[in-house]
């Protein structure tokens, strides 16, 4: 009987351990985490996005991307909202959001509404999450549960926007590594990149791709690769022009939806970096997920979604950690 009692003993210990574990595991961040602290949270954000996004369809792209380039840089804590004050030198001016990351005022002003109805309760960090879900949503895309109660950095890393944003001529090299370095794999990468199905770029962030001689070599013997190439050159030419702007996704620019997938299989990607994944996988993993993704648009929405909520938990800060700002610009006095 002692035996048995020892047993049962320990095995409700394990018991628990694995429930502590689980726990800490999957309670870092919540749904439904402002239900009774600001019940209107969520109603108040997707409204002001729809309303961003009709005054300028473009700004479903830069309010997806700002989540992105925030959480590549010392995790999802709204760092890459703070302008330069004090000690602070912003993330904004670096290479790859100088005069390229917008939306900053679409983020204000739902700030303020949420200030007025619940002070000091939603982080810009969360603002910032759930804007994306509904930029992508109001484009056509997939709709994900957003999990809240992320804090606010209190500092932000320019070095580290430097670093650690994947650059528009990045190789599958190390766009791989930029990726691994946040903890997301080539599925990751791959249903991540999709993303570029909204947005535009401006000609320098092109440039290179569309008078790389090795380009050439690759695709004059196809018409089409010649044609698109054309095309870009119109609009972005060897030198000058460095802000004119051209859709990510030529097929289909303003809804969010497979076809980025489509272009690049057909040489057809705006960036370096798109066409690095069919043309620099010398293992072929990459190339079949975007021939699957390219088949079927509801597993890429999917595996967007999936993506996009584990990018989104990248070195919280929560419990005591940060701050909630009451001004994403800037740490609170």
């Amino acid at each position: 009987m002692e035996i048995i009692r020892a047993s049962f003993t320990l095995v409700v210990f394990v018991l628990n351990m694995v429930r502590i574990t689980l726990s800490v595991e999957n309670e870092v961040l919540y749904l439904d985490y402002y239900k009774e602290t600001c019940p209107l949270a969520e109603e108040i954000v997707s409204r002001n996005v729809e309303i961003a996004v009709l005054k300028d369809p473009r700004m479903a792209a830069s309010l997806l991307r700002l989540h992105f380039h925030d959480c590549f840089v010392m995790g999802c804590d709204a760092s890459i909202l703070l302008d330069n004050h004090g000690d602070i030198i912003s993330e904004k001016q670096a290479g790859p959001n100088l005069n390229s990351v917008r939306g900053f005022k679409v983020i204000d002003e739902i700030k303020y509404i949420l200030e007025e109805a619940c002070p000091l309760t939603v982080s810009c960090a969360d603002i910032l999450a759930m804007v994306a879900r509904d930029a992508v949503a109001l484009r056509g895309g997939p709709r994900w549960k957003v999990w809240l109660g992320r804090r606010d950095s209190m500092k932000a890393s320019l070095d580290g926007a430097n670093q650690f944003i994947p650059a528009p001529n990045s190789s599958l090299e190390t766009l791989i590594s930029n990726f691994n370095e946040q903890g997301l794999d080539i599925e990751d990468l791959v249903a991540l990149s999709g993303g570029h199905t909204l947005g535009k770029a401006r000609c320098v962030s092109f440039r290179q791709r569309v008078y790389d001689i090795n380009m050439e070599e690759k695709r004059d013997k196809y018409k089409r690769y010649r044609t698109f190439r054309r095309i870009l050159r119109s609009i972005c030419p060897d030198s000058g022009r460095d802000d004119a702007i051209a859709p990510l996704d030529f097929s289909t620019p303003a809804k969010f939806d497979n076809h980025y997938y489509i272009n690049i299989l057909e040489g057809n990607g705006l960036l370096g970096s798109d066409n690095v994944l069919v043309t620099e996988d010398h293992e072929g993993e990459i190339i079949k997920l975007v021939w699957v993704f390219a088949a079927n648009e509801e597993l890429f929405f999917s595996s967007f979604a999936k993506s996009i909520v584990k990018m989104g938990n990248i070195n919280v800060l929560t419990g005591l950690e940060g701050e909630i700002r009451k001004n994403c610009r800037f740490v609170n006095p």
